[in-house]
């Protein structure tokens, strides 16, 4: 068995490295030189200065061996490498006044825009007052015939895109004429007025009561089905018959017959309430 050689140290390893340095070194200088000789045409028998490297010394450095100059070389790239880029400081950037005469134009500009704006907004909050007045009833709180028909348009939209279901309730006052003839029209104001109080607050969010005209009333129920319309119906015959109204001093009673009808395809608003009035006109017939 060969004998085993104990490793090299560091202190052997040091002239080894820097023989292998200075072979490097001989080899690039050999290979800097030979790129540097200057070729000289067949034609032309004066010589040509020879080009110099980009990493060779100048003329006006003192004459270093090539292994010195590539060193130096390689020294003045890794500083290069090293260095940190000069800062920059920061510009602030100039402030232009505005003339006088144009900061007061661009003030009467800014005050004639929140004018403007303020203005539109009035204008508005009339056509919303507008609006509502043209679709509320003139007496009651409740909406106008018109307002109605278009609230029963919508509701069946939604049946037939949806499949909701939906129903009308009509309503005809009793006893009105008699409370006109024997208190005043004032009485019949305070009786209608009564009567449209009672059924807006029994109804939900999202139906719709309007006084129709002269002493008839309509509900439009969204979502609800013809059973529980009925039994809707006969809850506020029950309260209008048992409540009273205050006028003049007096606590006054008034009654109504209802007519119920739910959504069917019908093909307008109109036909669809038309039917309920005739579902109404059939319950006040058979009371009598």
């Amino acid at each position: 068995m060969a004998d085993q050689q104990p490793p090299l140290s560091a202190q052997d390893h040091e002239p080894i490295r820097r023989a292998t340095t200075a072979s490097m070194q001989n080899l690039l200088a050999q290979y800097f030189e030979a790129q540097a000789e200057d070729v000289v045409p067949a034609n032309d028998p004066a010589p040509l200065e020879p080009v110099r490297h980009a990493l060779s010394v100048t003329d006006e450095t003192p004459k270093l061996r090539p292994e010195d100059a590539i060193a130096a070389s390689f020294a003045r790239l890794e500083a290069a490498l090293h260095t940190e880029p000069p800062v920059v400081p920061e510009v602030e950037p100039v402030q232009t006044e505005w003339p006088v005469s144009a900061q007061a134009l661009i003030e009467s500009l800014m005050m004639e825009n929140e004018r403007l704006r303020e203005q539109l907004h009035q204008r508005s909050l009339e056509l919303q007052s507008a609006q509502d007045q043209a679709d509320s009833d003139v007496l009651t709180p409740t909406l106008n015939r018109r307002a109605f028909l278009q609230e029963v348009h919508r509701a069946m939209a939604d049946c037939k895109r949806y499949g909701e279901e939906a129903c009308l309730i009509y309503l005809d006052m009793d006893s009105f004429k008699a409370i006109n003839d024997a208190y005043g029209h004032g009485a019949g104001d305070a009786a209608l007025i009564y009567v449209a109080e009672t059924l807006k607050t029994s109804v939900r969010e999202g139906d719709a009561v309007a006084r129709i005209g002269g002493d008839e009333f309509a509900i439009l129920l969204r979502r609800a089905d013809l059973k529980s319309s009925r039994v809707k119906a006969m809850k506020l015959e029950a309260e209008l018959m048992m409540g009273t109204f205050a006028y003049n001093g007096l606590y006054l009673k008034t009654g109504g017959s209802f007519g119920v009808r739910a959504y069917a395809g019908q093909t307008t608003a109109e036909a669809w309430l038309s039917e309920a009035d005739a579902a109404m006109f059939l319950v006040k017939k058979s009371a009598r």
